[in-house]
C-alpha cells in the first residue's frame, strides 16, 4: 500500500494527490493543517473523525498545525448553515478554546502538534489589508457555495462578514504555508480557497483532504450540538456508553470505520455476528479510549444488568426532596427532573415525557406538569434507556 493509499483510508475527497505523493516521499515533514472554531466548550465524536486523520499524519512523521479559530469564531462559519450563527463574546471564545486543547490532546500527539490562534495575524491586519484580501474573491464565486446559493435563492440573509469567512480560513493556509489541509466534506469550498490564495501568491498549493461527516445519534443528521444528537469527548463514562448503545445498527458500522478506524474486512466480519455484541464492543472501546478500560467494563456490566437482566442500576444517584425542591409541598414533574441536573433543559424533559420516555416506579408518565409530592418511600425515576435516579423523602 502506497503512502497516499494509507492517507486515502476513510477520506471522501483528495485534491492535489500527485503533489501530495511527491511531498510524502520527500525528506521534509509535511505541515498538515486542521482548523477548529471554539463555538462550544466541547468537542464531539464528529471532530474525532478529522482528529484521527491528523494523528495518522503524525504517526507518519509529519507536523500537525492545529488552528484555534478564535478570530473566525467571531464571524461564525456559515458552512452547512441556513441562517447566521450567533456571535460569541471574546471571553466565551477564550474559555472554549482552552477546553478544546485539553480534549484534542486525548487524540493528538502533543509533541508533534503546533497550536496557532488565527487572531495572531488577523488582529494585526488593517482595514486596507482586509480590502486587499477581499479582492481575491468574487461574489459570483462565493455563490457557487451550496449553502450560500440556497440561502440567496430563499432570500435568507447572508451577511457580508460571512462572505469573508472562506477567505479568512484560506488565508490561514497562506500564512502557515500549509502542505495539507484536513476538514469535513462541508469545508471543501473553504479549503479550496486556501489553495487559490497560495497559488495567487506563487506558493505551492496545499493538498485538500475531506472526511465524511459523522451521522449523529438520530441516524440521519450530521452530528452536532444544535441538533442534540451528539456524543462529546467530555461526556462521563455512563452517558457515553449509553449514547453509543442507542445508535442504530447501520450507524454503528460507520462508527467502527470512522472512529475506531476498522478496515472494511474487519467490519464485514463483525456483521456476521450479533449486532448487540458488536455495539457493546464499540461502546466499550470508545469509553476505554476516553476514560479507562475499567470504566468501560463497569458500564458494560451496568448496561447488561439493566437491559439484559431487567434490574435497576447499582449506581443511580439519590436525591432527597429538600435537595431538589426545598420546602415546597409539591412541584411539577419537569421541575423535579430539571433540578436533578441530569438533563440538558426543561424543554428536553417536556419532550421526553410527551414521547412516553419517562417512568416513575415503572409507570409511564404523559404529563410533564403532573404534580409530584414527597413520599415516605423511595421513588425511582427513569428517563429513556440511560438515566435513572432515586428520590427519597
Amino acid at each position: 500500500m502506497s503512502l497516499t493509499d494509507t492517507i486515502r483510508i476513510n477520506t471522501e475527497t483528495l485534491i492535489g494527490e500527485t503533489e501530495l505523493e511527491d511531498r510524502l516521499h520527500g525528506n521534509k515533514p509535511l505541515r498538515v493543517k486542521l482548523g477548529v472554531d471554539p463555538t462550544r466548550p466541547d468537542l464531539t465524536f464528529g471532530h474525532l473523525v478529522v482528529f484521527n486523520k491528523l494523528r495518522q499524519f503524525q504517526d507518519l512523521g509529519h507536523e500537525a498545525l492545529l488552528i484555534i479559530g478564535d478570530f473566525t469564531t467571531l464571524i461564525g462559519d456559515p458552512s452547512g448553515r441556513s441562517n447566521t450563527r450567533p456571535v460569541l463574546t471574546k471571553e466565551e471564545i477564550v474559555e472554549n478554546a482552552q477546553t478544546y486543547l485539553d480534549q484534542a490532546f486525548k487524540i493528538l500527539d502533543q509533541k508533534k502538534t503546533t497550536v496557532y490562534y488565527n487572531s495572531e495575524w488577523f488582529d494585526a491586519m488593517s482595514f486596507e489589508d482586509c480590502l486587499k484580501l477581499s479582492r481575491k474573491m468574487t461574489v459570483a464565486r462565493m455563490l457557487e457555495r451550496d449553502d450560500f446559493a440556497k440561502r440567496y435563492a430563499s432570500q435568507a440573509p447572508i451577511s457580508m462578514i460571512e462572505f469573508m469567512y472562506p477567505l479568512i480560513q484560506g488565508y490561514d493556509s497562506l500564512v502557515l504555508n500549509a502542505d495539507v489541509e484536513i476538514g469535513g466534506t462541508d469545508q471543501l469550498f473553504n479549503m479550496l480557497v486556501g489553495r487559490a490564495l497560495q497559488k495567487d501568491a506563487g506558493k505551492q498549493e496545499q493538498a485538500v483532504i475531506t472526511m465524511p461527516l459523522l451521522v449523529g445519534l438520530d441516524g440521519s443528521k450530521k452530528m452536532s450540538k444544535s441538533a442534540d444528537n451528539f456524543i462529546a469527548f467530555t461526556d462521563n463514562a455512563k452517558e457515553m456508553f449509553g449514547k453509543i448503545m442507542s445508535i442504530s445498527d447501520d450507524t454503528m458500522w460507520d462508527y467502527y470505520r470512522l472512529l475506531l478506524e476498522f478496515p472494511e474486512n474487519k467490519v464485514e466480519n463483525l456483521k456476521t455476528g450479533h449486532p448487540m455484541e458488536s455495539k457493546k464492543r464499540l461502546a466499550s472501546s470508545l469509553v476505554g479510549q476516553f476514560h479507562s478500560m475499567e470504566a468501560a467494563k463497569r458500564e458494560l456490566e451496568q448496561f447488561e444488568q439493566v437491559f439484559s437482566k431487567n434490574k435497576l442500576p447499582d449506581d443511580m444517584p439519590t436525591f432527597t426532596w429538600a435537595d431538589l425542591i426545598g420546602d415546597e409541598p409539591n412541584a411539577p414533574l419537569f421541575e423535579v427532573m430539571a433540578q436533578s441536573k441530569l438533563f440538558e433543559s426543561k424543554g428536553a424533559i417536556r419532550r421526553l415525557v410527551q414521547q412516553g420516555g419517562v417512568k416513575i416506579d415503572g409507570e409511564k408518565q404523559d404529563d410533564p406538569s403532573r404534580q409530584i409530592t414527597p413520599s415516605n418511600v423511595e421513588q425511582i425515576f427513569q428517563a429513556g434507556k440511560r438515566v435513572f435516579f432515586k428520590l427519597v423523602g
